[in-house]
């Protein structure tokens, strides 16, 4: 008879198993666990590490990089530059005109440390300083500084903005720009007619200047044209060569000028006989019309007058 082993040859298979099973758990385990400590940072971004709750002051730049799973927690930040664009701010300017200004504003992180440790959501604090900064900004300008200087403005903004977040919060604020102001409609009519009145002011300057110079070229035309009359007499055939060339009916033909000057010099001559006529011709004397009436005698009795007529009454003598 053969000596049998202790124990059924069942059970080997059975432990081989479980010691299998076990192997692959701790393998799967150990998988889940380095799967979790690598981390892949991008480009543009920078890896923290938190180990325990405390940060390590090592920033982890780009690539691949192991941690130890559940002591270490990684935090990425983007480096980028962020575009955030600032609400619309209702405000008064300096001169009390009711405006509405947005803006943008360009900033990055460049200490990612204080910008996770310092500030709990960077991004909402930059957004809020920024309105704020932008309705102050506001009250102390003018409605022209708005609309014209808005280079100097935009500067004024930035280091408003930028003092309270580069220092303590490890960001900074690349640009800043006011992109629209809103004007109420009374103040729009207001600057229009201001602006039509100006251009007006310069269209009648302009034509003034113009006059003034147009007057100056043509007294000295009419000096060089004086020295010789068949300048003028040219002149004067060419504006008639313009005027026919349009086709009208109407021929204007202009006079020289040293003819009304030969009728102007003959004119007081001709009235100087009229006028000595008519100073030397008396009017008829009113006394000759008088003494051809027939007398009449003061003592006869007139039908139908009312009065009689004393005899003495005097009777105009005639003029000599």
């Amino acid at each position: 008879m053969g000596v049998r082993p202790i124990g059924s040859t069942k059970e080997v298979p059975a432990v081989e198993s479980v010691l299998l099973t076990l192997v692959v758990v701790l393998g799967f385990a150990l998988l889940v666990a380095v799967a979790r400590g690598v981390r892949i940072v991008q480009q543009y971004e920078t890896g923290i590490v938190f180990r325990l709750g405390r940060i390590q002051q090592e920033v982890r730049g780009p690539g691949l990089h192991l941690i130890v799973p559940i002591v270490d927690r990684m935090q990425k930040v983007n480096m980028q530059i962020v575009t955030m664009g600032v609400p619309a701010q209702e405000g008064i300017t300096k001169d009390n005109v009711s405006v509405r200004v947005d803006a943008v504003v360009y900033f990055r992180v460049i200490d990612p440390i204080k910008a996770v440790v310092n500030v709990q959501n960077y991004l909402f604090a930059v957004s809020q300083v920024a309105q704020t900064s932008l309705r102050s900004v506001i009250g102390q300008s003018e409605l022209d500084q708005l609309l014209s200087d808005r280079d100097a403005l935009n500067a004024q903004l930035k280091a408003v903005i930028d003092e309270p977040t580069e220092g303590p919060w490890g960001i900074r604020i690349e640009r800043v720009e006011i992109k629209d102001v809103a004007l109420p409609e009374g103040m729009k009519r207001s600057m229009s007619r201001q602006a039509e009145a100006e251009r007006e002011r310069r269209a009648r300057i302009i034509t003034a200047d113009g006059e003034f110079q147009a007057s100056k070229r043509l007294a000295a035309a009419a000096r060089q044209m004086s020295a010789d009359p068949a300048a003028l007499q040219l002149r004067m055939l060419q504006t008639v060569v313009e005027v026919a060339a349009e086709k009208n009916s109407t021929l204007v033909m202009p006079l020289p000028v040293e003819l009304l000057r030969f009728f102007d010099k003959m004119a007081p001559a001709a009235e100087t006989p009229v006028a000595a006529q008519e100073t030397t011709a008396e009017p008829e004397p009113v006394e000759e019309a008088l003494e051809e009436l027939p007398a009449i005698d003061a003592s006869a009795d007139l039908p139908g007058t009312p009065f009689d007529v004393p005899a003495h009454a005097p009777r105009p003598e005639p003029r000599s």
